[in-house]
């Protein structure tokens, strides 16, 4: 208001892309207003229908294009959604209600809003769906009413953070640092598609924020994405605190090279997540020894057939050709009951879909998907200087597990492991670990389940917490068993990406590593500092704690060297 000062204060959420970020706000919102219900059109329907299938065909395209523009991840995620605009079953709907004498506008926006409801239920990967299918309906509207795309402006004069409710993955793509200095939203979880690709780009961001669309339009904040915090009108003095803090980390960081390992020289292998061949430049320039996890469900998902064995073959040895002498870890189709493959009949009825057939339990039902994937996999690795191991998700008994290293050394594949992301799994880690070669903790899951707390719901973003005592307890429960039983236990999930968090993962006997590419250099750092004795009595103190938060502050505690690096 005149007469008043510049609004202070410091808002928190959870940061999921480090860096700092500073510019004046850009408030994106959706304002494609609603159709007015009862739209009615003027008589031709065939006409009526085409333009709509057009809109959204136009949709599509532009969706594919974007996507092509900004590769890796970004392009899987945005040619999915370019699939969901293409979806028969929306094309169904909408032709009903133009039949109806409904206008195309109206037609479109109560179509997507059956579909809307269907996958708020479901829960899940499918829930976190809903704000990618929200922008598709928004941008086909806009253009049936000749109304400005919605997205974000690239003409502005400076930098700005941009804040939402929710971003869009269309709109996330195209993100960089010449337009947004960082972006902040209100809803998402860590796991959201818009945490996934920020790191993937290098953008600072902030999820889960509580009030930021308050925040108004052309108020300048600082964004740490590492810690969270989103502070309002920060003075010049806070600013030049943050960016010299920053610069200091880059230099130290970019100092940091080799493999990594502790002060005291043990050796923790940094591997890098990746969704398919176009992520492994960024993770060959973030200095990865291998790959982690290989999410494959990339090449099943959104498509009416399954990928031809020689298309996954080629796919996979791709990335085996790109670490000649490391280790790729391949982690099988994860579809299912929340991930759908158009391709396989759907299950019965699941009230939960988060609880139901995906992962082991799809390869139980439908073998003939496993055989071919695992055999595709065995044929890419024949020659190769890479090191190939394989594991299934969503194993939650001895029995599952041996099933499928049984299957593996079928299909002549040598090392078979698992995902530990069912408490079931971890707590008779012990038993898993006579049967199979590996495990890697997926501490995304093993959070939705140890804590009943969906992992795409920012409201529950604090149960999702990898700092969560609980969680940490089921981390040594399974790292413990593996070493008893001689074997290695990695942690792939998004915990591994925190420095901090790292060393405490390896305190609690973690065997390696394995994250989004650029958070490795950070990681490598902070080890680098820190002995393994450190590393132990830092996740002993956080095992302690009775809080996520009071983890933190206890295990920081035993790691000086994190002001070094600004952390």
């Amino acid at each position: 208001m005149t007469g008043q000062g510049p609004v202070r204060g410091v808002l928190t959420g959870v940061g999921v892309s480090p860096g700092v970020g500073l510019g004046p706000v850009h408030l994106l919102a959706h304002e494609i207003p609603e159709p007015p219900a009862g739209s009615r059109h003027g008589g031709d329907a065939a006409a009526e229908r085409a333009r709509a299938l057009e809109a959204l065909e136009h949709v599509a395209i532009d969706l594919e294009a974007r996507g092509a523009k900004a590769g890796g991840e970004a392009q899987d995620v945005l040619e999915a959604q370019a699939m969901m605009a293409r979806d028969p079953g929306l094309a169904d709907g909408i032709g009903e209600l133009v039949a109806d004498g409904v206008a195309a506008e109206r037609a479109v926006y109560e179509s997507f809003g059956r579909f809307r409801e269907l996958l708020a239920g479901a829960g899940g990967y499918l829930a976190a769906r809903v704000a990618d299918l929200d922008d598709i309906r928004d941008r086909t509207i806009a253009l049936l009413s000749g109304l400005p795309m919605p997205g974000v402006p690239t003409d502005a004069a400076e930098p700005f953070v941009l804040i939402a409710r929710d971003l869009a993955p269309a709109d996330t793509a195209v993100l960089s640092r010449d337009v947004v200095a960082a972006f902040v939203t209100e809803e998402g979880g860590p796991t959201s598609h818009t945490a996934i690709l920020a790191r993937a780009l290098g953008v600072p961001a902030v999820v889960a924020c509580s009030g930021v669309t308050a925040v108004a339009a052309g108020t300048r904040v600082l964004v740490d994405g590492a810690s969270g915090s989103v502070r309002l009108s920060p003075s010049e003095e806070e600013v030049a605190v943050a960016r010299n803090a920053a610069a200091a980390r880059a230099a130290l960081l970019s100092a940091a090279t080799g493999p990594g390992m502790t002060a005291d020289g043990h050796l923790v292998p940094l591997l890098a997540n990746i969704g398919g061949p176009g992520d492994l430049a960024a993770a060959v320039a973030n200095g990865a020894e291998g790959v982690g996890l290989y999410r494959t469900e990339f090449l099943f998902l959104d498509r009416a057939t399954p990928p031809s064995a020689q298309e996954q073959e080629d796919a996979y040895r791709t990335v085996l050709d790109a670490f000649p002498g490391g280790r790729v870890v391949v982690r099988t189709l994860d579809a299912g009951a929340d991930k759908p493959l158009a391709f396989l009949p759907p299950p019965g009825e699941e009230p939960n879909a988060a609880l139901g057939e995906r992962g082991l339990r799809l390869f139980r039902v439908h073998p003939e998907v496993m055989d071919a994937q695992l055999g595709a996999l065995a044929r890419a690795a024949a020659g190769s200087r890479a090191k190939l191991q394989v594991m299934a998700p969503m194993v939650a008994t001895r029995a599952e597990a041996e099933w499928f290293a049984e299957a593996c050394r079928t299909a002549g594949l040598p090392e078979a492991g698992i995902m530990i992301e069912i408490p079931a799994a971890a707590l008779r880690a012990a038993d898993l670990a006579q049967v199979v070669d590996f495990f890697s903790i997926g501490t995304n899951d093993l959070a939705q389940y140890a804590f009943a707390a969906d992992r795409q719901l920012g409201a529950l973003a604090g149960l999702q917490d990898p700092w969560q005592p609980a969680l940490l307890d089921l981390v040594h429960a399974a790292a413990s068993a593996a070493r008893a039983g001689g074997k290695t236990c990695g942690v792939c999930g998004e915990a591994a990406a925190d420095p901090v968090l790292a060393c405490v993962l390896v305190g609690l006997g973690v065997s390696s590593l394995s994250m989004g590419a650029p958070a490795l250099p950070a990681v490598r750092a902070t080890l680098a500092r820190h002995s393994q004795e450190q590393c132990h009595l830092a996740a002993q103190a956080a095992r302690g704690a009775a809080t996520a938060e009071e983890a933190r502050a206890a295990a920081r505690a035993h790691l000086p060297g994190l002001a070094d690096l600004s952390l």
